[in-house]
């Protein structure tokens, strides 16, 4: 116990950010889904020995209510550290890169709008890369095919959106020199 009690004014952020992530860890367990369903087995086993009474009804409500409320708070705090760090990751790679618009490593920070422009710009980069690759590949080569299907990105529940970033002559970081 000693381990987790720190000094100083984050000692109880860091208690915090333990409990959080093994908790959230622990219960995305398969073990941690066998037991919730074992659970709700054994309540609904004991129904008929409660007589299905409203207090039954209230057990696995209220149960279930309380763990859902708690999980909430953790498994934010596990997602705000994960989802701080991969920023941190990003913003390395892109200070590292000197090909890449190092105005990229406030992203976060932009509005809807200039989010919108942003992946435009990246979604029309990536057909023109696209056209090129098409327009100096053989002949023979033109058949459809997966290598040449249209660049996608991806967006999350969030909205964010993620795509390569480009150089400021409008090259991709991945382009060959």
């Amino acid at each position: 116990m000693s381990r987790l009690i720190k000094k100083g004014p984050y000692a109880s952020n860091e208690v915090f950010r333990k409990v959080a992530n093994r908790t959230a860890h622990g219960v995305g367990h398969p073990w941690a889904f066998a037991a919730a369903v074992g659970v709700i087995v054994i309540w609904g086993i004991t129904g008929p020995l409660f007589h299905f009474s409203d207090t039954w009804q209230l057990v696995i409500n209220t149960g279930t209510t309380i763990i859902t409320f708690l999980m909430v708070f953790l498994i934010q705090n596990t997602q705000n550290r994960d989802s701080h760090a991969i920023h941190l990751k990003l913003d390395e790679l892109i200070r590292a890169n000197r090909s890449a618009r190092n105005a990229l490593l406030t992203a976060e920070e932009l509005t809807e709008q200039e989010l919108d422009e942003l992946q435009a710009e990246f979604t029309r980069l990536a057909k023109e890369k696209i056209e090129r690759r098409r327009a100096s590949s053989p002949p023979s080569s033109r058949q459809p095919s997966s290598r040449h299907a249209p660049a996608s990105t991806s967006s999350s529940v969030t909205g964010a959106r993620s795509s390569r970033t480009t150089s400021r002559s409008g090259r991709t970081t991945d382009d060959p020199e």
